[in-house]
């Protein structure tokens, strides 16, 4: 067993994004593609040598395969130790509880989260700090910088290691655990909740389905729900993770989980929905014959947390994405504790969780969490859920109408349009970006625009400033417009418009949303030329 240095040159196009970085499958398995951005992830965070890394992805395909490369290289790198799921399977959450509970060095982490996998689909590979959470922009962009000047790489010549066996095993001078990939987790949750309550609810009738969408999601849900909460076997769908999702899209909205909304509007629905994504940190949540938006769930479960044993003292803080909606604001308002708005992407919320500065953190795309890990966690807002059922002992619909009767209802979609040319989607950011200044004091559609700018982000914990990070547009009345370029496609631009308005009236609380947001959709269309700039005006996707 020997380490071997190969020369190597560098490849353009590795700049991590949001998420680390993504790409189709058959570009990561072009030679040494995948090889020179894992050495430029060690070579940009001070070297291995020494060092205890967690492994583990969604179950993607290719995942197999990168992990036994990853690991080589690893070994070849002078890493101590890798703890490694078993199948190299680890949901992302799982993946940050496991660098936190044994104080490691960092993970890798492969996954392309939400978007489809297969030969020809999306794979992605990112690294977590050792507080868990993914990387900030600083070390990406060191990062990246290493794979521009990328000369050689380090691998050991080894057999591949039986990664589908529990136990500890050598990788040359490396120590490579394999672990159970739920067990750690599932702990975790029976620790933050209280599932003496929920078993009770169960016992009385409850029912649920949880669609895992042929995702990651699957052995955990199973786990957690069916035999450490006593729901019914079936509870969980689509529970075995695949290669390639099934054929099926892992994101969890009501466009790609139709089947269980489908379910969840019929006569004899379950009391509560709920999915999870290719990764296992996104959710969505629907009660029978209610759906409900990730930024009332954020709302939701920020205002109800106390009833869950981990959250009894209450919340330190708030945090949400700018383009999530102000629901939760108004939440934490109410509860005299801080809310932060921050750019999109769950790095940004690091270090407000580390600093102590807020508890509950989400955004839009159906992501949330807590300090309990440093990614958003779908399983976790989803046992919240329940925990907040079973103690509340009334329905989805109940909590959500009462919820805004007091605060008030944020009527709120987002309409994304996908693989369009970038040129188009640039093209048109900048006309709008350049309009900024012409627009507060300007009307359209009965409404007076109030203020407009490029979200920039002042870290209060480190100083950092994040710029251009979406045009906000904001009306006298509350409402609000959000158009922002995505990070996470791998394929062409993803121009995500974001809608918002406000209605305190409880008699005007029930419409359908898209209803309620029709002049500020009308608006959104006007004022950025969509139809006149990337040659549409229905988006592929609205949640």
């Amino acid at each position: 067993m020997t380490s071997t240095i190969h020369a190597t040159t560098p490849i353009e196009g590795q700049k991590p994004g949001t998420s680390g970085l993504r790409k189709k499958t058959p570009v990561f398995m072009r030679p040494m593609y995948l090889e020179n951005f894992v050495q430029a992830i060690f070579d940009g965070t001070g070297g291995a040598q020494g060092k205890t890394y967690v492994l583990g992805g969604d179950g993607r395909y290719f995942n197999d395969r990168a992990a036994q490369v990853i690991l080589k290289m690893a070994a070849a790198n002078g890493a101590a130790r890798v703890i490694v799921g078993q199948g190299a399977i680890l949901s992302t959450p799982a993946a940050s509880h496991l660098i936190r509970l044994n104080q490691t060095d960092g993970g890798i982490i492969m996954s392309a989260s939400h978007n489809p996998g297969g030969p020809t689909e999306d794979f992605g590979v990112k690294f977590n700090m050792p507080n868990g959470g993914p990387a900030p922009e600083s070390v990406t962009e060191a990062i990246y910088a290493c794979t521009q000047r990328m000369h050689e790489i380090h691998m050991i010549t080894a057999s591949d290691i039986h990664l589908d066996k529990i136990g500890r095993v050598r990788l040359g001078e490396m120590i490579v655990d394999v672990v159970d990939p739920v067990a750690d987790y599932a702990a975790l949750m029976e620790s933050l909740f209280d599932f003496r309550a929920i078993r009770a609810m169960v016992a009385g009738g409850f029912r649920m389905r949880f669609d895992a969408m042929c995702a990651v999601t699957g052995p955990y849900a199973t786990e957690i729900l069916e035999k450490r909460l006593g729901m019914e076997p079936g509870t969980v769908i689509n529970a075995t993770p695949l290669q390639d999702f099934g054929g099926h899209h892992p994101d969890p909205n009501p466009t790609w989980a139709h089947v269980l909304m489908e379910e969840m509007f019929t006569p004899n629905a379950p009391d509560f929905g709920a999915a999870s994504d290719g990764d296992g940190d996104r959710n969505m949540v629907v009660g029978r014959n209610i759906y409900v938006s990730p930024s009332d769930s954020l709302a939701v479960l920020a205002a109800n947390a106390h009833l869950a044993p981990a959250y009894k003292g209450g919340l330190k803080g708030i945090a949400r994405s700018m383009p999530t909606s102000a629901a939760a604001d108004r939440v934490a308002k109410a509860l005299g504790v801080e809310c932060f708005e921050t750019p999109t992407g769950w790095k940004f919320f690091g270090n407000l969780l580390d600093a102590g500065r807020c508890t509950i953190c989400g955004e839009e795309s159906f992501g949330t969490g807590s300090d309990h890990v440093r990614e958003k966690d779908g399983l976790w807002a989803v046992l919240l859920w329940l925990n907040i059922l079973a103690v509340r002992g009334e329905s989805v619909a109940h909590i959500m109408h009462a919820h805004w009767k007091r605060f008030g209802r944020n009527y709120y979609s987002r309409h994304d349009f996908e693989a369009i040319d970038t040129r188009h989607a640039d093209a048109m950011m900048s006309a709008l970006k350049a309009s900024i200044p012409t627009l507060p004091g300007t009307e359209i559609e009965g409404m007076s625009i109030a203020s407009a700018d490029d979200f920039a982000y002042h870290d209060p914990i480190d100083g950092s400033v994040s710029r251009a990070q979406g045009v906000r547009i904001k009306f006298d009345d509350g409402s609000r417009i959000v158009l922002r370029l995505s990070g996470t496609g791998t394929e062409g631009a993803t121009l995500r418009l974001y809608l918002e308005r406000y209605e305190p009236d409880a008699t005007k609380q029930d419409l359908d949303p898209q209803e309620a947001l029709g002049p500020v959709i009308r608006a959104a269309h006007a004022l950025a030329g969509i139809k006149e700039q990337i040659g549409r005006d229905r988006p592929n996707v609205i949640t």
